[in-house]
């Protein structure tokens, strides 16, 4: 099935040897340093047996002294050889990281009593597993609290992995997080979490295998863990830069950096350890302004000043600093240069963005126009394998002026379907499409063969021809590509044109946990972004919820195709209900009907009979989570 590099692909990743300084090896050191236990035959399973993360595929063909295929960017293949490396290792006396047991690292530190976890992991099983290690070694010790830096899945759904969910809720041990962490948890998460989800098989090549010729990892780790996971929400919340915490004996200093890399953030720093923790602030790479999963646009301006705040609170007092991925930085000096040229990473491409902005540049003309300095692009750390240069200038360009660049001819373009068929009909038809395709093809010009032919894929899906040609265009754009989910994206949608869309199973973005965890007016507005229109339209139900377990009165109306909650009672509703919130998170996640509700006396209803069950009638059914993405 799949092609050789061909000779294009193949000069093309031999330039990447002379044009970056291969020849220093300091992060090969780097990596390596403080290393208690090895784990190269690693293979975490589920209780069913099933394996969830599977480290071992990867060192059967990215091992130490393994070369770069012409089927992998070298410079690619490197930091991938680096990011294969799992086990434990010493950050510095007192604190210690498990690196390679998902995409993020959990890090631990020694406390009066026991450890302190920091970013547990994203499942239950690769917790458990990177604890269990962490015991073997260091040797067993309770977990007094969890510390979580921000609100992406991969560095909390393992909570329960190190702590059961009611020693947090009763307060016994706290679980602390960033402010706003549950509001973007949920928004990120649950409201979008099955069209992300869907997304992110691109992203992180999901479902390819493992291999030269496949997936060899995503940039920011190897991709994430498929165990059971799970939000446990915070019984502590940090609130302000500066703030202070003593946890069973150690003392956090907090800095709160919002809208950057996350919405819901913070970095802290260790003053007993000389510690310096920089949270996914910064990376062993450049990180996404907009990641290929979606998410709100981030701020490349406030992602460099949280940076350059971070070097002022705790530049000159840090002999160690180290993050929730890839591994850390000894010595103030390097970490000093480290920070500048992260920072001065991000305001390059947030000034030089704008500065082509107000120039009458287009988003495509600046990204394929604008390239860093050398003595930023030279840096290992500041190379592109999760977030290219040239996607991340156009995240930057969409944060300030939005989707439109402002040519009349691209604001209302016809939808790919029709487009690809008028295109097809104006070059020709497919056969002469694909024709001249093939000759663009030898001469590897394969952003153009994609383009061209994408146009007869969405015109005439069940053309194989067009299918075949389009996948050999991808594969070729995945061999030469240096980021890692801009291959991974590459390579899927190859796989997807010539094997059709792997349905497999799925993660579930609204479990019964997140539900239960959820504050009622976000639950409420879960539900109003399902109302489907062609059942809602010209129907008018009003009701008051009454929650006798919360205390808590709410309105929730649809009117307009529109449901709307206010948190207050409705004085003329159609139907009064009093039910618990457990009651009501149970028909959301359809383990109980309304029906069965009232039959067994956990609802009581007033006023217009089966007005609750109209309301979620309303709502559309459950969509289909494979949907297509590069044919129609």
């Amino acid at each position: 099935m799949h092609k050789p590099a061909t000779k294009a692909t193949q000069k093309a990743n031999a330039a990447f040897l002379k044009k970056l300084p291969f020849d220093n090896v300091q992060d090969f050191e780097d990596v390596w340093r403080g290393l208690i236990a090895e784990t190269p035959d690693l293979a975490i399973k589920n209780d069913a047996g099933e394996i969830v993360w599977d480290m071992q595929s990867y060192y059967a063909f990215l091992h130490k002294d393994a070369e770069a295929p012409d089927t992998v960017n070298p410079s690619y293949w490197r930091h991938e050889r680096l990011n294969t490396i799992a086990g434990l290792f010493e950050v510095t006396d007192g604190i210690w990281q498990v690196r390679g047991y998902d995409l993020a690292n959990m890090t631990l530190i020694r406390s009066d009593s026991g450890y302190i976890v920091i970013d547990p992991l994203g499942s239950v099983e690769t917790a458990r597993a990177a604890l269990d290690l962490t015991f073997i070694h260091l040797g067993r010790k309770p977990v007094v609290a969890v510390l979580i830096t921000h609100s992406h899945w991969d560095h909390f759904g393992g909570v329960e992995g190190v702590v059961s969910a009611e020693d947090v809720a009763s307060g016994k041990i706290p679980l602390i997080v960033p402010d706003k962490f549950t509001e973007e948890v949920v928004s990120e998460n649950v409201f979008v979490g099955r069209g992300m989800s869907r997304r992110a098989c691109y992203q992180f090549g999901n479902q390819l295998p493992r291999g030269p010729r496949d997936q060899v990892g995503s940039g920011l780790g190897k991709g994430a863990s498929g165990g059971k996971n799970a939000p446990v929400f915070p019984s502590r919340v940090i609130m302000k830069t500066g703030e202070t915490l003593r946890v069973d004996g150690v003392d956090f200093i907090f800095q709160m950096t919002p809208d950057a890399e996350a919405p819901a953030e913070m970095c802290f720093y260790l003053p007993q350890f000389k510690a310096l923790c920089m949270a996914e602030l910064v990376t062993c790479h450049l990180h996404n302004v907009i990641p290929f999963r979606g998410a709100q646009a981030r701020s490349t301006k406030q992602w460099a000043r949280h940076i350059q705040e971070s070097l002022d609170l705790f530049g000159d007092r840090s002999e160690v600093l180290f993050i929730t991925h890839h591994w850390p930085r000894w010595g103030r000096e390097a970490i000093i240069r480290y920070l500048e040229k992260q920072r001065d990473l991000y305001k390059f491409i947030n000034d030089q963005t704008v500065r082509r902005i107000n120039h009458g540049q287009t988003m495509l003309e600046i990204a394929e126009e604008l390239d860093l300095p050398p003595a930023l692009g030279r840096e290992w750390y500041n190379r592109g394998y999760y977030g290219h240069l040239n996607h991340n200038i156009k995240a930057t360009y969409q944060k300030y002026l939005g989707w439109f660049d402002c040519n009349p001819a691209h604001l209302h373009a016809l939808p790919p379907e029709e487009a690809g068929r008028r295109y097809v009909e104006f070059m020709g038809g497919p056969a002469e499409v694909l024709r001249k395709a093939r000759v663009c093809f030898e001469q590897g010009e394969y952003r153009w063969v994609a383009q061209a032919v994408s146009h007869v894929v969405f015109a005439f899906p069940d053309n194989r021809e067009a299918r075949d040609l389009l996948a050999d265009a991808l594969e070729q754009m995945a061999y030469q590509a240096e980021c890692g989910t801009w291959r991974n994206c590459f390579l899927t949608g190859a796989m997807e044109l010539r094997e059709g869309v792997k349905k497999s199973a799925t993660m579930n973005t609204i479990s019964t946990s997140t539900v239960a965890n959820m504050p009622t007016e976000l639950l409420l507005d879960y539900l109003a972004v399902q109302v489907d229109p062609a059942k809602a339209e010209g129907a008018s139900i009003r009701i008051n919820l009454h929650f006798g377990d919360l205390k808590e009165n709410w309105r929730w109306t649809l009117e307009n195709s529109v449901m709307n909650c206010w948190n207050k009672s409705l004085p003329e509703a159609d139907a009064e209900y009093d039910l618990n919130r457990a009651t009501f998170n149970a028909l959301v996640c359809k383990e109980l009907t309304v029906e069965q509700a009232l039959a067994s006396g956990a609802i009581t209803e007033r006023g217009s009979r089966g007005a609750l069950s109209r309301m979620f009638g309303m709502l559309e059914e459950t969509p289909d989570f494979w949907f297509n993405i590069v044919t129609p």
